[in-house]
């Protein structure tokens, strides 16, 4: 497989880098496909952690939510230096970085479990998610220029596909070894349910870092820019990566407000009464659900314009949140987690369009798309407020008007001038 030409920053083409063999190209996607399920896996946890940690410590909706606002903040503010990092030294160290500084992240769960403490969790998840977006800046946009950039989306639905697959196992990891070792009555008994999982994942992170090491990964040097060249102003130029971004916030906005409260949502008498133990086993329906799609949106998009399909994702799943804002009992609860479904090609078709097109500020569009992450530490609070003040169904118009945007984004906003 031949790398084809990346367009250069002002319209010449970039010089076209040495084939790589298609084993090595092979190798890689397998090798970076792992990243994205475990970073998925850990992610999702954080839909445990809320209710969990909400109990301990006795929160509100809102104050639950600032396990999210801790998490995906780290993205906001560790994306930039991460683009700049991954520019000078490459994907692979980049991605090296990311595994380490994930590790100790995990680890820092024993001893704020062992405390326990509110902040100490909250800066164990600021160090884990720092890590994590290392590996998002790194791995998602060298899935995108790992060959051919006509059949990015496809590759990077797939990797996101098992993305999918770690956030859909994820709930059911959690609600077994944190939730179901809770007593409900005991703070310090129930704080400590999280230190044994949080260890396991750290040495996961370890030896997969250790794995990656000892790969050789092929380069890319048409995405690899000197990362004083090129400013973060230079990319915000370009109007569908700065629009892209704006999507990439309202979408992980509203992706993780409903996965954050979905426990709580389930566990609503007007809607499931469900314990909480067995709302936890509903939710990989919602996760699952863009697993599926994922892996279908890996063949569809290679004949399927990516914008439209982004849109009409996106206007479905307003129609879904929507109902669910408006009925009750099973129909409601139904079609919340049937919203999964449609999130699922979304972050990596609003991704790949984003930075289509980059060049060699293919690092620092990806730094800027995955900074946005932050609407996941953003809308989810918003979402605890009203959710504090109307009422936790009502709160999901705010979800409404995200998949509003984003379908916008599909079909205007994405196209290259």
């Amino acid at each position: 497989m031949e790398l084809t030409r990346q367009p250069g920053t002002m319209g010449a083409p970039a010089p076209t880098p040495p084939a790589a063999e298609p084993q090595r190209y092979g190798a890689a996607f397998a090798a970076v496909t792992a990243l994205f399920f475990m970073w998925g896996f850990l992610t999702c946890l954080n839909d445990i952690l809320v209710p969990h940690l909400k109990d301990v410590f006795d929160l509100g909706y809102a104050g639950g939510a600032f396990v999210q606002l801790s998490f995906f903040s780290a993205y906001f503010l560790v994306s930039l230096p991460a683009g700049k990092v991954v520019a000078r030294v490459g994907y692979k160290q980049g991605i090296l970085i990311g595994l380490g500084v994930a590790g100790v992240g995990a680890l820092l769960f024993y001893p704020a479990a062992s405390l326990p403490s509110y902040a100490f969790f909250l800066t164990a998840l600021f160090v884990l998610a720092s890590g994590i977006a290392f590996l998002q800046v790194a791995a998602n946009s060298y899935v995108a220029v790992l060959g051919p950039p006509e059949g990015a989306p496809s590759r990077l639905n797939l990797t996101q596909a098992f993305n999918s697959l770690g956030t859909t196992l994820a709930p059911l990891f959690g609600g077994y070894l944190i939730l179901g070792h809770t007593t409900g009555g005991d703070r310090i008994a129930d704080a400590h349910a999280v230190r044994l999982p949080y260890l396991g994942l750290a040495a996961s992170l370890f030896v997969l870092a250790g794995a990656l090491s000892l790969m050789k990964l092929p380069r890319v040097p048409s995405a690899e820019g000197d990362p004083g060249s090129h400013s973060i102003r230079e990319a915000l130029r370009v109007p569908h990566l700065a629009l892209g971004a704006l999507a990439i916030f309202v979408y992980v906005g509203a992706e993780v407000s409903i996965g954050s409260f979905l426990v709580n949502f389930l566990e609503q008498p007007s809607i499931g009464g469900l314990t909480a133990v067995a709302a936890a086993r509903h939710v990989p329906y919602y996760w699952g659900g863009a697993m599926l799609g994922r892996f279908a949106g890996s063949v569809v998009l290679r004949r399927v314009d990516a914008g439209r399909a982004l849109a009409a994702c996106a206007a479905v799943a307003a129609g879904l949140v929507s109902t669910s804002l408006l009925a009750s009992g099973s129909l409601s609860m139904w079609a919340l987690l049937a919203v999964g479904l449609c999130n699922s090609i979304m972050f990596p078709t609003i991704f790949t369009l984003g930075i289509d097109g980059l060049g060699k500020l293919t690092s620092r569009g990806s730094s800027l798309l995955v900074m946005a992450v932050v609407g996941g530490a953003v809308i989810p609070v918003l979402f605890g407020v009203v959710a504090d003040h109307f009422g936790l169904q009502r709160a999901f118009v705010l979800p409404v008007l995200c998949y509003g945007y984003i379908v916008f984004y599909g079909l205007r906003g994405s196209r290259r001038g």
